[in-house]
């Protein structure tokens, strides 16, 4: 392979995360302090490694379900209603034509917050409904998907995200409070959605410069900030009372 084939390879590769704009700027002339392109390319990079991230952020969450056998202290109702939200982002963003360095983090955030909800339901003893549960989503998510529903309805689903994100996080804050304990909860999961969802209001500014997904993202971070400072607050609480234990015994 000569020189010039291995600059056309590397260029090709360089495509993954610059713009034909950027790649010229900085193959051609070499200018590697253009700002634009530095926006353009940590947003693309951010986005990449935030999907990629994606893949595994919930998996603590569920292999504590699935160790314990038990769905204690988790509200289903939060669940449900993050899954609404992340569903509903993937599928506007899917039929609006956005990069999928902007949403793709959405198609697995939402496969992991379905296998949870599944779960709950069925260690809280209702496998039917689960199953029945499973099957409608399914059906939903390929209307909402193949061009079936229409764009505006899209919208206005994505829309009320705002609220919905909100009212599904502090209904778990507020079950954390009044149970006085994050119970089956994942420090890791809570620690991996409060990083990308700050990250996420940087790309989709510069990717979409779509005002409802960053409106989104910075109230799904202040409500993943306040159930990480939960998850920090029981669990020193939690140290306290186990210390407790082991003296009085």
């Amino acid at each position: 392979m000569n020189a010039l084939q291995k600059m056309a390879q590397l260029k090709r590769l360089a495509l993954l995360v610059l713009t034909d704009e950027c790649l010229e700027e900085y193959f051609d002339d070499l200018n590697f302090l253009h700002v634009g392109c530095f926006k353009a390319t940590l947003s693309k990079l951010l986005g990449l490694s935030i999907i990629a991230g994606s893949l595994l952020v919930k998996v603590p969450q569920i292999v504590k379900l699935l160790k314990s056998k038990s769905a204690e202290g988790i509200n289903i109702f939060s669940v449900l209603l993050d899954l609404f939200a992340v569903t509903a982002m993937v599928s506007y963003s899917f039929i609006s034509g956005f990069p999928f360095s902007s949403w793709g983090d959405g198609v697995f955030l939402s496969l992991q917050t379905l296998a949870i909800a599944v779960l709950i339901m069925h260690y809280s003893g209702n496998t039917v409904q689960a199953t029945a549960f499973l099957a409608a989503y399914l059906a939903i998510l390929v209307a909402a998907t193949s061009g079936l529903t229409p764009l505006n309805v899209l919208w206005c689903c994505q829309t009320m995200n705002i609220p919905i994100v909100l009212a599904s996080k502090l209904m778990q804050a507020y079950t954390n409070y009044s149970n006085g304990s994050t119970g089956q909860l994942s420090a890791i999961t809570g620690f991996l959605l409060l990083f990308g969802s700050l990250a996420r209001i940087f790309t989709s500014y510069q990717e979409t410069g779509d005002m409802t997904m960053i409106i989104m993202y910075i109230c799904s971070t202040a409500a993943n900030a306040i159930l990480v400072a939960q998850i920090l607050y029981y669990w020193n609480v939690d140290t306290k009372s186990k210390d407790k234990m082991k003296k009085a015994q």
